[in-house]
């Protein structure tokens, strides 16, 4: 049942993505945040469609954290999940990304409508103006940063290192940086076709203010809150 319920949503989400590609285009003419909330339509089909296929459901704890200006938001990254449900239950975010995934048919369209901040993540200090020179721009414009420090996703139970991105551009504007974590992939497992029922538990902590700190430092306080969180959460699978 596991393995159908399974197919059922791939098959959703293929269509659905290019459906909503070839919508993401059409949205051409009209400003970002008006893109932004007719293209996330689909991260909404597909977090609703991961409840009633696969039974994945989702509770937020901290929203009483979210603040009403503009933050970086570092969350962990275990899934494909918190990629699709993070633009749900928060602000219009530009996310941090690797410019490779612009190339991908019909996804990397879509997405390209989506205002990101997409980096060479090979070019080193190039890389970090990219964030601080693209960032400071959506800053201005409204949007919130989403980056994944690790930058790539991580087995539960275990740490990547932390990349220094979302702490540069936090100090290098004195933005604030929102703490995100959750246990998504034990339920939606990276690089796996099975997703199992169980509940996410998505947990958001304080803002924690850039100003006066240097990037690695800022960076430790934002893993270490991420990482002591992660083990308070409860278990996702049923």
């Amino acid at each position: 049942m596991i393995l159908l319920r399974s197919s059922l949503f791939a098959i959703l989400q293929a269509f659905s993505t290019i459906v909503f590609s070839l919508i993401a285009l059409l949205t051409f003419p009209f400003g970002a945040f008006t893109r932004y909330r007719i293209i996330t339509l689909w991260n909404r089909l597909l977090v609703w469609a991961a409840r009633v296929i696969c039974g994945i459901r989702y509770e937020v704890k901290g929203m009483e954290n979210v603040p009403d200006f503009p933050v970086i938001v570092m969350s962990k990254h275990q899934s494909a999940w918190e990629t699709i449900a993070l633009p749900i239950f928060l602000p219009p975010q530009a996310t941090v990304i690797k410019k490779e995934l612009l190339a991908i048919p019909f996804f990397g369209w879509g997405f390209r409508m989506l205002s990101p901040i997409a980096i060479d993540r090979g070019a080193g200090k190039k890389a970090l103006r990219q964030i601080v020179e693209q960032g400071s721009d959506r800053i201005k414009q409204g949007f919130w940063v989403l980056i994944f420090p690790e930058g790539t996703r991580v087995r539960p139970g275990e740490t990547g290192r932390y990349g220094i991105g979302g702490a540069w551009l936090a100090t290098h504007t004195d933005i604030s940086v929102l703490p995100v974590a959750h246990n998504a992939g034990e339920i939606w497992p990276r690089h796996s076709f099975i997703k199992r029922p169980g509940r996410i538990t998505v947990s958001i902590g304080p803002v924690i203010s850039s100003q006066g700190k240097k990037a690695d430092a800022l960076n430790e306080e934002v893993k270490a809150w991420i990482e002591s969180e992660m083990k308070q959460l409860p278990h996702a699978a049923e």
